[in-house]
């Protein structure tokens, strides 16, 4: 790793600040979202009142003492944290746990009628169902009669860009203008990340997803384009354990996108059943590990994930808050080697992310200086540039 020196670890104290306008604006929000998503009683009203004021004027409390996970969570730090305020604390801690109270305010964990019930389904099938997805999978036929690098191509910046459909940042962006006086893709390792998926009939891809819906469609398809070109023999894709982050995949959501894609005209029913008989024989497969629902970055992940990682002949990881925890959320400078901050990881590594936050890594001098003289600081976080970035690992 490179020296943190000049890296501090991002917090949400500084006011203005993008961190901070998370925790004081766009978590209330989805305490509202969530609140009117579901016919709640009142129980869950009130804890989810409880929260609104903990998050906003309080300070953070530790989970029940029978919370299946209460280990697990004073391993990564609640013994340390709680008491203290939520702007405080490490951003990506804070983030998380936020996630884990809002889950326990609304039943998630506890046995009775709302375990297990997504409160972030309504916002992911009203993405998934709304017509501009029909738009995009109508666009596919088109692809049908390209050549192969080219459609493989289209289809990587496919879910690429797809992680602009992230319902959480919604929440606190009103979109995302087009014009600017500097390319959209700001790194582009694109030739490299082909290089290392030639032709197998054995290579195995691992695709850490982010996003349900509108993303989550645009890397099955990726999937789907990559085992049936012959490129992999064989793809895993993560998904979160439960709900996160709003709009996170599950495994539901791959389920509501496989059945979307299956029952969808043209091309895209093709693609949905490439993958549905992918499922059946093991060429696909899901997996959902605690991990990802922890607050900590890539280097300190487990040892099951590290082996799975190093067998890999390159694992993907999508969107923002895997970039954060792949690199460590810190402020590094921007033209810090992307292959130094993630040379703890233990196979060929890259990274599809569109820029939703301050981290920011492998850019060039030049890019930077562009970058800054156009919008200021605004590119890091406005979600209208992206990156394709990748290290061949150890």
């Amino acid at each position: 790793m490179p020296d943190t020196a000049a890296a501090p670890v991002i917090l949400g104290n500084a006011p203005g600040s993008f961190p901070h306008r998370v925790l004081a604006e766009r978590h209330p929000a989805i305490i509202r979202q969530v609140r009117e998503a579901l016919p709640y009683g009142p129980g869950q009203h009130r804890a989810l009142d409880e929260l609104l004021e903990s998050c906003t004027d309080g300070v953070i409390e530790p989970l029940p003492e029978d919370a299946d996970d209460l280990g697990r969570w004073r391993g990564w730090g609640l013994d340390e944290y709680a008491g203290r305020s939520w702007f405080d604390v490490p951003w990506l801690w804070s983030e998380s746990y936020f996630y884990r109270r809002l889950l326990e305010a609304v039943g998630f964990f506890t046995p009775g009628p709302w375990q297990g019930v997504d409160p972030f389904r309504p916002s992911k099938r009203a993405e998934l169902d709304a017509p501009g997805t029909d738009e995009e999978l109508a666009a596919l036929d088109a692809l049908q009669d390209r050549p192969e690098p080219e459609r493989a191509r289209a289809l990587l910046h496919g879910s690429l860009w797809g992680n602009r459909a992230d319902l959480g940042f919604r929440l606190s962006a009103a979109g995302a203008g087009t014009a600017r006086p500097v390319p959209a893709l700001v790194a582009d390792d694109s030739g490299t990340l082909w290089s290392l998926l030639p032709p197998s009939a054995t290579a195995t891809l691992v695709l850490v997803a982010d996003n349900a819906g509108r993303e989550l469609v645009p890397d099955l398809l990726l999937i789907a384009h990559l085992l049936e070109a012959g490129r992999i023999g064989r793809a895993v894709l993560h998904v979160k354990p439960y709900p996160y982050y709003v709009s996170d995949a599950t495994t539901a959501d791959v389920a509501d996108a496989l059945r979307r894609l299956t029952a969808a005209p043209g091309a895209a029913a093709g693609y949905g059943r490439v993958l549905w008989s992918a499922m059946a024989d093991g060429r696909l497969a899901l997996r959902a590990h605690p991990f990802y629902c922890a607050p900590l970055p890539y280097a300190d992940q487990p040892g099951d994930l590290r082996a799975e990682f190093a067998e890999a002949a390159l694992t993907v990881v999508k969107g923002d808050l895997n970039y954060r925890r792949l690199v460590g959320d810190r402020l590094w400078p921007p033209t810090t080697s992307f292959r130094d901050a993630t040379a703890h990881f233990p196979g060929p590594v890259a990274a599809l992310r569109t820029l939703k936050s301050d981290v920011i890594t492998g850019l060039t001098a030049a890019t930077e200086a562009a970058l800054v003289a156009a919008e200021g600081q605004r590119w890091r976080t406005g979600g209208t540039h992206a990156l394709i970035q990748v290290s061949p690992g150890p």
